[in-house]
């Protein structure tokens, strides 16, 4: 079995259809929140996009999404662009081609530090000047009883680390919010549509329930 493959049984194991779809009418009321760090004439590239929720969901005029699952390029929309790779390295993008990079659950999946590093130098290299790249992660800070229930977790972070990996990369954070979301949506994540409307609209509650954390960092001039 293949390396493709095993992305893909687990996956397939770990969300059912209900919960793809659960997900996905989550992810339309986040991208709508997250949407003022992303030009909706832009050309955004989703790192490790999954099952496309964000990518779908998010407004932008061109859209890229990679992922290793091969269920990605069924999910993605027709708008999408998808390459079935690793997110390290990426030799189908070009320099300076993008205006923001998401990247949501991604580094803590990576093999080690090295790599991480080896993905925020080439999204400096991708993004253009004054691009964004927005990282969303689970924060070991707050989540170190949950971070290994999953089976593909490999190093912890915190943002502050990330903060610090982002700036050797040359991106330099403009926003950084400890406690976001909470950990996943298997977890206490609201479920219905209104009360994430709720939840995303009061900072007060992420302080309590968030165990993710959101970086926003930029490519600044030279």
């Amino acid at each position: 079995m293949g390396a493709l493959d095993e992305v893909q049984d687990l996956y397939r194991v770990r969300f059912d259809g209900a919960e793809k779809a659960a997900k996905n009418a989550l992810w339309k009321i986040i991208c709508g929140h997250l949407q003022r760090y992303f030009p909706a004439q832009g050309t955004v590239l989703d790192l490790g996009a999954g099952y496309c929720e964000f990518i779908n969901n998010i407004q932008a005029a061109n859209k890229i999404a990679v992922d290793m699952n091969p269920d990605t390029v069924a999910c993605a929309g027709p708008d999408v662009v998808v390459y079935n790779s690793p997110v390290v390295p990426l030799p189908f993008l070009d320099t300076e081609s993008v205006d923001a990079v998401f990247l949501s659950n991604v580094l803590e999946h990576l093999a080690d530090k090295a790599q991480v590093m080896e993905l925020l130098r080439d999204v400096h290299r991708y993004l253009r000047t004054g691009g964004r790249l927005v990282v969303l992660m689970p924060n070991i800070r707050f989540a170190y009883r949950e971070y290994w229930d999953f089976f593909d977790h490999q190093i912890p972070l915190t943002e502050k680390a990330v903060v610090e990996a982002c700036l050797m990369a040359g991106l330099h954070a403009v926003k950084v919010i400890p406690a976001f979301l909470p950990y996943t949506t298997k977890s206490r994540f609201p479920q219905w549509g209104f009360l994430v409307r709720i939840y995303l609209g009061v900072p007060l509650l992420w302080r309590i329930f968030g165990k993710q954390a959101l970086v926003v960092a930029e490519k600044r001039a030279p």
